[in-house]
């Protein structure tokens, strides 16, 4: 499927859909003319054509009749019903696309046959233009279709196509890893606070320290381990406070981190 002149629908108008949406319009992927949603809800219609100024309906099937892609972007809970609500609808030409967290490409293939399906992993920095997503084809969708979710996810960040049993390893580390990383920014404005700074300025400070470095690791290529011995230097303030760290076990904590979520995760989508 060609990204040019692909109409966008959302069978669901919630913070991720509204996200995604802006995304491809605000970078010409789309226009607000391509772009529909839906949703039982009216508030989250209102809020999605504020942001948008793209048609909104409470109605499934007209997202369905004026859309090639369909983004299933309601609760995970709610999947099964919905799917049952628009399957005589479905056709060849839609390409469906899942961001219910959790739930496999399997149970969505089961429902609704032949069709073409991807799964997403989005993670909620997608709101500010700055996600990390992963993605899996079902057994029916193409490299082309999975080429187009690329370049619809890249409009909010990043976007990696992994195998669909490692995206629980992606809801552990970038699903999760926000929390973590706000953790850390909270850790670091306390402890900035602990040495005499205002609390707003020891804030900032820590936030645009991990934005700065995040950058620095995905524009330059370089290992994690390289950048870091560049601010190092011997006997200087940088390895005291690395010392710290590793006396306290930061690396070993954040590694569960991401182990315990991932198990969650796995837990989660058996069930």
């Amino acid at each position: 499927m060609s990204s040019e002149k692909v109409k966008v629908g959302f069978l669901g108008a919630g913070k991720m859909a509204t996200a995604l949406a802006k995304g491809l319009l605000s970078s010409g992927f789309a226009t607000s003319e391509d772009v529909i949603a839906s949703d039982v809800n009216a508030a989250a219609r209102e809020h999605f054509f504020l942001v948008t100024k793209a048609q909104t309906t409470a109605s499934s099937r007209e997202v369905l009749e004026q859309s090639q892609v369909i983004f299933l972007a309601v609760k995970p809970q709610s999947i099964s019903s919905l799917l049952d609500e628009v399957m005589a609808d479905l056709s060849p030409r839609h390409l469906i696309v899942s961001i219910a967290a959790g739930v496999r490409l399997s149970t969505i293939e089961s429902a609704v046959g032949d069709k073409r399906v991807i799964r997403v992993m989005p993670n909620t920095p997608c709101l500010v233009g700055e996600g990390a997503s992963g993605f899996s084809r079902g057994s029916h969708a193409t490299w082309d279709d999975a080429d187009l979710v690329s370049k619809m996810f890249s409009t909010v960040g990043l976007a990696i196509e992994v195998p669909e049993p490692l995206l629980d390893a992606v809801t552990g580390l970038s699903g999760s890893g926000p929390a973590y990383a706000f953790a850390m920014i909270e850790a670091l404005s306390d402890g900035g606070v602990l040495m005499g700074l205002p609390r707003a300025s020891a804030t900032q400070l820590a936030a645009q320290t991990l934005l700065g470095a995040a950058k620095m690791v995905l524009e330059t290529g370089e290992h994690p381990g390289q950048l870091k011995d560049a601010v190092t230097s011997p006997a200087g303030t940088t390895i005291a406070g690395l010392l710290a760290l590793e006396q306290a076990g930061l690396r070993g904590s954040l590694m569960n981190a991401v182990r315990a979520a991932t198990e969650r995760a796995r837990e989660l989508s058996r069930s």
